[in-house]
Formats: C-alpha cells, sequence, structure tokens
C-alpha cells in the first residue's frame, strides 16, 4: 500500500499533471467569465433587438400544459427542452473556442519566433554518470570520475 501510495505522489507531483490540474482550473474561471460575457452583456441587447427577449426563457413543454417561464415549468416537473439556455451555451462555446484559438495562434508565434533565434553551442555537457556539467572536451569527470566519451569539436569550414 504504501508503495503505491509513493507511485501516486511521485506521479502527481509531476510537473504535467500540476500543469493540467492548473489549466482545468485556470479554464473553469475562464468559463465563468464568459458565461457572464454571454449572459449579461451580449444576450440582452440582442434580444432588445428583436424584440426585448430573453433567450433562457426559450422552452418547448411536453404535455397539454401552458407555462409562462422556463423555472416554472421545471418546478412543476414537466418535461421541458429548453433550447434558449442551449442558444446561450452555444454561443458561449463559440467565444470560448475563438479565445482559445487566439491565444495557441498567439504561443505558436512566439515559439516560432524562439526556434529561429540562433542558438548558442554550450562550452559545458552533463556527465552521463553524475549529471554534473563537465567541459565538453573533457575525458574524466572531476566529480564521480568516470570516464566519459570525448566529443569532438566539428571545425567550421572558411571559404
Amino acid at each position: 500500500m504504501k508503495k503505491i501510495l509513493n507511485e501516486f505522489k511521485t506521479f502527481a507531483l509531476k510537473g504535467s499533471v500540476l500543469d493540467l490540474a492548473i489549466g482545468i482550473i485556470i479554464g473553469a474561471a475562464f468559463n465563468s467569465v464568459v458565461r457572464s460575457f454571454v449572459d449579461d452583456l451580449v444576450m440582452p441587447p440582442i434580444g432588445f433587438l428583436i424584440g426585448e427577449v430573453d433567450f433562457r426563457e426559450f422552452f418547448i413543454v411536453f404535455g397539454p400544459e401552458k407555462y409562462e417561464t422556463l423555472s416554472e415549468a421545471q418546478s412543476a416537473g414537466a418535461a421541458v427542452i429548453s433550447y434558449g439556455v442551449f442558444i446561450n451555451a452555444l454561443i458561449s462555446f463559440l467565444i470560448t473556442a475563438i479565445a482559445v484559438f487566439f491565444l495557441v495562434k498567439a504561443v505558436n508565434v512566439m515559439r516560432e519566433k524562439k526556434e529561429k533565434e540562433p542558438k548558442t553551442t554550450s562550452t559545458t555537457r552533463p556527465c552521463p554518470y553524475c549529471f554534473t556539467d563537465i567541459s565538453r572536451k573533457a575525458s574524466r569527470c572531476p566529480n564521480c570520475t568516470s570516464e566519459v566519451e570525448i566529443i569532438k569539436e566539428e571545425k567550421k569550414e572558411e571559404k
């Protein structure tokens, strides 16, 4: 049991799992902002322009009963298709998708710029045994005294 807990701890504390958890938390917060943006800022003017309509009140009731509002129908236990709520959710999704698209596009532009930067050649390398930085020309690690393969430097040909 202790071994399993240690394995889980190692798994849970890996950077990628923590990054995923942080992404989910930020995504949930972003979702609530987008939902508020759609419900409180986008849909009221659209409803006003088409005749003071609240999309959340667009619904279909299965059965002979008639209800004035969606909340009345739901509290009465009627079978309801609330397609107005779906319209709001669809608009929220589209806004979120557009925001994520532009975010990914910006990250890709930054990555491309970084890839175009000239790569500097390091004068050191890690020892394959103790992972201490050693000279690229070293044949023995000064820390663990292990023999290491010598890296031959490629000479640039001059014209």
